[in-house]
């Protein structure tokens, strides 16, 4: 190969050569068309899936698949709202039609409905895979079009995705407090364990060993993920009147804005008797008592990038994988009180306690 030639996608004469059928027999198959048998259709889209064929002439959609395992993280909230509008906003300025398709576990027909997507050879797929586990992406392995996977990634499993940064984001967060003198932190983690979630306690984990502090078990806290599970979980554990750290991290904002109402409604005071830091920047934490300090996920930006990666595969025909993610935002707001300060005070001395990142 001389230097500069670049390789060639694959093309129906590829395929042809490579099934044994004629060129048009080929291109019949491809856009689905009944004069070719099903026997024969199945053998030429397996084999374009093998080298990864695909044509920009021929998609012209893109398919929003918001997937559901269990409903209680994917649901009708602002973030998937901001998501899904960066999604579609992005689709039309690049000249792309979206399709949303629902794909719920809990469907008697889902094993249907998810065969007739990965046949589609028309539509390149953005896969909403927020509740995903391994065994839950495996099948959008064998899709027929271009596919990334969005909010979610797998060690293992070699997709396209576009997640949040979601282990350094909390790295840094839970170094916000220990620069703010908190030494007994704690962790309200959600009862629903998604990726996501996983990769935040990671970053939790990562700067409590960082800086020498102890990780207790008592401390961790198993929350419903949703205002109302949170609220009324937390209720139910204060009722024993634990011994209590000085600070909780929280897998994101529901949990800890939850939490925050019922720590106020047994009466302790945020921040003065406990400090709460969220995840995501929902709306709500603005208009909190005390507004919420949190960690902000650019979500319409993800889900337009989302889609430019996804653009980016159909037009070049690109078949190295990318997992990419997005950094976020630390916002500060009311809902952390500044230990080192105050003893600083009380110590006659002074205190700017600024945030000092130390986890990425």
């Amino acid at each position: 190969m001389e230097k500069g030639e670049g390789k060639m996608k694959p093309n129906i004469k590829q395929l042809s050569a490579m099934t044994g059928f004629s060129p048009a027999t080929v291109s019949n198959a491809l856009n689905k068309k009944k004069t070719v048998n099903e026997e024969t259709a199945s053998k030429i889209l397996q084999a374009a899936r093998e080298i990864g064929y695909t044509s920009e002439a021929r998609i012209n959609h893109i398919r929003l698949v918001v997937c559901r395992k269990h409903g209680k993280i994917v649901a009708d909230t602002p973030f998937f709202a901001s998501l899904i509008s960066g999604v579609e906003n992005e689709c039309r300025a690049l000249g792309f039609a979206t399709v949303i398709s629902h794909l719920d576990q809990a469907d008697s027909d889902y094993a249907s409905q998810l065969q007739q997507i990965l046949d589609d050879g028309t539509t390149a797929n953005l896969v909403l895979a927020t509740e995903f586990t391994e065994e839950d992406a495996r099948p959008f392995l064998q899709a027929a079009s271009p596919i990334v996977l969005l909010d979610c990634w797998f060690e293992a499993m070699d997709f396209d995705t576009v997640s949040i940064d979601n282990t350094d984001s909390v790295a840094n967060a839970t170094t916000y407090l220990i620069n703010k003198g908190h030494t007994r932190i704690g962790y309200l983690k959600g009862s629903t364990r998604i990726r996501s979630f996983i990769h935040r306690d990671y970053g939790y984990r990562r700067a409590m060993n960082r800086h020498g502090l102890p990780i207790e078990s008592r401390y961790t806290i198993e929350l419903t993920p949703s205002m109302d599970g949170s609220y009324k979980d937390m209720k139910e554990f204060l009722v024993t009147t634990p011994d209590l750290p000085t600070a909780f991290i929280a897998d994101n904002d529901n949990i800890a804005l939850g939490a925050c109402k019922a720590l106020q409604d047994s009466g302790y005071r945020i921040p003065e008797d406990i400090s709460v830091i969220g995840f995501d920047d929902i709306p709500f934490c603005e208009i909190a008592s005390p507004p919420l300090t949190t960690v902000r996920v650019f979500k319409q930006e993800m889900g337009a990038y989302a889609v430019r990666s996804l653009v980016n595969i159909i037009r070049s025909g690109n078949k190295i994988k990318a997992k990419t993610q997005i950094c976020t935002e630390f916002i500060e707001r009311q809902s952390v009180r500044n230990i080192s300060e105050a003893n600083a005070m009380n110590n006659g001395e002074t205190s700017n306690g600024e945030f000092e990142s130390q986890d990425i």
